[in-house]
C-alpha cells in the first residue's frame, strides 16, 4: 500500500473517533456481563447451566436485533443506526435499577436483553460504518484499528466487575444461604444486587453523553455507501449473500469465534477457582490479566497485519488457541491458568478479521451482510450453555474442549480463504 493512502478520510475523522468510542462502550458492557454468570449463580443459588442464561439472553438479543438494524441502516444511514442502538442500550442499562429493587433474576435478564439489543444495533451499524470511513483497500486494517479500542472497554468492564461487584458478594455458601431466615437472605441479596446495578446505571449516563456528541456531529453521507437509492431489496440481497462462499462460511466462522470467546472468558473465574483453589475475587484478577493481554495484542496484531495477510494470521492464531485450550483442559494447574490467559492474545484479531474478510467486496449488500455477521454472535448465546453443562458434569477443566473445537472451525475458515485463488490478490496491507 502506498504511504499516502489515508487510514481515514479527513472529513470523517471526528465521526471515526466518536464511533471508535462506541467500540469501547460495548466492550465494557460485554465484559461486565461475563462475571454475572458466577455472580447470579451465587446470589440466586443456581447451577452453572441456569446462570449461563445470562449469556444466552445477552447474545440472543444480538441475534434478534441485528436484522432490524440492517433495515434501519439501509433505509436511513449508519449514523441513525448508531444513535438508535445507543438509545436502546441506555434504556436497558437504566433498567438495572428497577431490576435491583424487584430482586428477581428474570428482571435482570429483561434489562440485559434490552441493553444487548441496543448494542446489537450499534455494532451492526458501527462496524461497516468504520469500514466506509476510508479507502476500501485498507478497510479490514482500519476495522482492526477501531476494534483495538474494544479491549480498552473490556478491561474497564472487568475492572468494574472486579472492584464494584465481586468484592460485594457475601461469602456465605449455598448451604449456608439455604439455612438462613428469609429476611436475612433477602438483606444479603439486596446488597449484592445493588452492587450489580451500580456500574450499569453509571454506564448508561456515559452512553447518554456519547449519544449527544454523535447526534450533533456532522457526518458526510457520500462516504457511507456507493448506492443510488435506499430501496430495501432484502430477498435479492439475501440470495446474493448465500451464493457467496466467503460470506457464507464467514458467518459460520464468526458463530464459532464468538462462541469460543464467550466460553473462554465467561468461565475463566470457575476454571481458576478449580485449578488454584482460590475465591471469586482472585479468579476475577486472572480475567483482568486476560483483558490486558487482549488489549495489547489487538494493537500488536493490527501492526503485524501491515506485513502479513490477515487470513494467514487468523489461521495461525486459531490453531494456537485450540492447542492452548486442549492443554489447559488436561492441565488444571498454574500452567493451565496462564495458557487460559494467553488465549486472549489469539482472540484479539479474530472478530474484526473474520468480519473484514467476509464483507470484502459485497458493495450494496454490505448492510445486510453486516447484520448476518452480527447475528452470528448467537454462538455466544448457545455454546456457553453447552460449556456450562460440561462444567456441571465434568468440571471446569475438561469443559474447555468446547472452545478448542470452536477454534478449529475458525482455523478452517482461514485455510479456506488462503486456498481461494480468486482472493489471493488481497495480500497483506503495508503500513
Amino acid at each position: 500500500m502506498k504511504s499516502n493512502t489515508p487510514m481515514v478520510y479527513r472529513d470523517m475523522l471526528i465521526p471515526f473517533i466518536l464511533v471508535t468510542v462506541c467500540f469501547a462502550a460495548w466492550g465494557t458492557a460485554a465484559n461486565m456481563t461475563d462475571p454475572l454468570v458466577k455472580v447470579f449463580s451465587k446470589i440466586f443459588t443456581m447451577s452453572t447451566l441456569q446462570s449461563a442464561l445470562v449469556q444466552f439472553c445477552y447474545y440472543g438479543a444480538y441475534f434478534c436485533l441485528a436484522l432490524p438494524a440492517a433495515f434501519i441502516n439501509k433505509r436511513y444511514s449508519y449514523k441513525v443506526g448508531v444513535l438508535t442502538g445507543l438509545g436502546c442500550a441506555i434504556i436497558g442499562a437504566f433498567l438495572f435499577y428497577p431490576a435491583s429493587q424487584f430482586m428477581t433474576y428474570g428482571y435482570f435478564l429483561a434489562a440485559l436483553f434490552i441493553m444487548a439489543g441496543g448494542l446489537s444495533i450499534l455494532e451492526t451499524s458501527a462496524n461497516p460504518y468504520v469500514m466506509n470511513m476510508g479507502p476500501q483497500v485498507n478497510a479490514t486494517r482500519r476495522l482492526n484499528f477501531a476494534q483495538a479500542f474494544n479491549p480498552v472497554g473490556t478491561n474497564l468492564g472487568v475492572f468494574l466487575a472486579a472492584t464494584l461487584i465481586l468484592p460485594q458478594l457475601n461469602t456465605a455458601t449455598a448451604l449456608e444461604r439455604g439455612a438462613m431466615a428469609a429476611e436475612q437472605l433477602r438483606s444479603i441479596q439486596a446488597a449484592e444486587l445493588a452492587a450489580v446495578m451500580t456500574p450499569y446505571v453509571g454506564m448508561a449516563c456515559v452512553l447518554a453523553l456519547l449519544w449527544v456528541a454523535i447526534a450533533y456531529t456532522k457526518a458526510p453521507v457520500e462516504h457511507e455507501q456507493q448506492e443510488s437509492s435506499h430501496e430495501l431489496h432484502f430477498g435479492a440481497a439475501l440470495r446474493r449473500l448465500l451464493a457467496n462462499p466467503h460470506y457464507r462460511y464467514g458467518v459460520i466462522a464468526q458463530f464459532f469465534n464468538v462462541a469460543a470467546q464467550t466460553c473462554v472468558w465467561t468461565f475463566t473465574i470457575q476454571y481458576v477457582m478449580e485449578a488454584l483453589g482460590v475465591d471469586e475475587v482472585a479468579g476475577g484478577n486472572y480475567l483482568q490479566y486476560s483483558m490486558i493481554v487482549f488489549l495489547i495484542s489487538r494493537f500488536l496484531m493490527t501492526w503485524v497485519m501491515g506485513f502479513v495477510r490477515p487470513a494467514a494470521l487468523l489461521g495461525v492464531m486459531a490453531v494456537l488457541a485450540a492447542s492452548l485450550s486442549l492443554f489447559l483442559a488436561l492441565s488444571p494447574n498454574v500452567a493451565g491458568v496462564w495458557a487460559l490467559v494467553a488465549i486472549s492474545a489469539c482472540l484479539s484479531l479474530m472478530f474484526p478479521t473474520i468480519y473484514g474478510i467476509a464483507l470484502h467486496g459485497l458493495g450494496e449488500d454490505t448492510k445486510f451482510g453486516a447484520a448476518g455477521l452480527v447475528m452470528a454472535i448467537l454462538g455466544g448465546a448457545l455454546m456457553p450453555l453447552v460449556h456450562g453443562a460440561m462444567i456441571d458434569a465434568y468440571g471446569a477443566a475438561l469443559s474447555y474442549i468446547v472452545p478448542a473445537l470452536c477454534f478449529l472451525m475458525v482455523a478452517g475458515y482461514a485455510w479456506f480463504d488462503l486456498a481461494s485463488k480468486s482472493r489471493f490478490a488481497d495480500t497483506a496491507e503495508a503500513a
